[in-house]
């Protein structure tokens, strides 16, 4: 087995700490990027439901989706 010198040694491990950074930095777009589109579907399907409730001229359920609108709202500060 070829044995490396010290200088080599060092210059793989930061390359290895580059990566793991790199992989950490990209994990963590991924989760906010389908953090993101989760909110936004359940923004949508509420907006949705809310406007079905204005038609339907159901008081009730407006008012609790509406609440629940409103709650993910400031959950995400949207």
């Amino acid at each position: 087995m070829k044995e490396r010198s010290y200088s080599e040694l060092m210059k793989s491990g930061a390359m290895n700490r580059q990566k793991s950074s790199e992989s950490f930095v990209l994990e963590l777009y991924i989760e906010m990027l389908l953090s993101e589109v989760l909110l936004t579907s359940k923004k949508e399907k509420l907006l949705t439901l809310i406007d079905q409730a204005i038609d339907d001229r159901n008081q009730e359920a407006f008012v609790h989706l509406s609440t629940q609108y409103r709650e993910l709202n400031k959950q995400f500060g949207s």
